[in-house]
């Protein structure tokens, strides 16, 4: 009999499409249809907001998979009924590893996910190598990306990964909350807005209002942008793509390009 699944995680949707197990998947996230071809499924919330619980039990899933952080409320409606449920909380890249094998191997998928990994691999390795060639000559820029603006959190530590891979440094500490002065005083040459459940929708022109910015290399330069969400807050499959467009706006501000 096959295994059924209820995802509320873009991520593992994501890994469990890449690896072969759509056909697993019988219930989804609202939020899944942005990084993975789940067309016809049953949507729901997510750990932060449940109100699906009976629909989702309806379902007499195997596994329901969340994320890290959650929301207890949401979740207290979730397991009032018996539901083995697994949250994923990855921090790093080799987090997100180890996370697509956990799910290959729960799945039946091994093959699947090591293939994954190793594609993921080859995919950051060769984006990393041409920029560590423009490194070599032109140094580093300096970035500060931002997660969510109201109170500011700082991008995940696997984005300030994805950061380095593309000739640039992540200015502030990676995953943690900072305000306007800790940015001021980084003083970064560029600004990424990746703000969490917006897509491409975080607001270049709030930055440029901030006063505690008005002499920041980023503000002044005109070089603030926006980096959709889907491709960098989702620890999984879609990172290949974020890359690649960190890697282009860090190519276009060495070359001079303003917002």
């Amino acid at each position: 009999m096959t295994m059924k699944f209820v995802s509320l995680a873009p991520s593992a949707t994501s890994i469990l499409c890449e690896i072969g197990a759509r056909r697993m998947l019988v219930g989804v996230s609202k939020w899944c249809g942005d990084v993975a071809d789940v067309g016809g499924l049953p949507r729901f919330g997510d750990c932060w907001h449940m109100k699906d619980a009976a629909a989702i039990h309806a379902l007499r899933p195997d596994l329901v998979i969340g994320s890290v952080p959650f929301r207890a409320e949401a979740l207290v409606e979730l397991l009032k009924e018996p539901v083995n449920f697994l949250a994923l909380n990855p921090k790093t890249l080799a987090d997100i590893e180890r996370d697509i094998l956990h799910l290959g191997g729960i799945v039946g998928r091994e093959a699947g996910a090591r293939r994954l990994v190793a594609r993921m691999r080859r995919e950051f390795s060769r984006v990393a190598a041409r920029a560590a060639r423009v490194v070599r000559r032109s140094g580093v820029v300096r970035i500060y990306a931002e997660a969510w603006p109201n109170p500011r959190i700082a991008s995940p530590p696997w984005v300030a990964e994805l950061i380095a891979m593309a000739g640039g440094k992540m200015v502030v500490k990676a995953g943690a909350r900072v305000t306007e002065a800790d940015v001021a005083a980084a003083n970064p040459d560029l600004i990424l807005l990746a703000w969490a459940a917006t897509g491409k929708k975080a607001k270049v022109a709030q930055a440029y209002r901030v006063k505690e910015w008005a002499d920041v290399k980023a503000v002044r330069e005109r070089r603030v942008f926006v980096v959709q969400d889907e491709l960098v807050n989702t620890p999984g499959p879609p990172l290949m793509r974020g890359l690649k467009e960190i890697a282009r706006i860090v190519e276009e501000c060495r070359s001079g390009g303003a917002r």
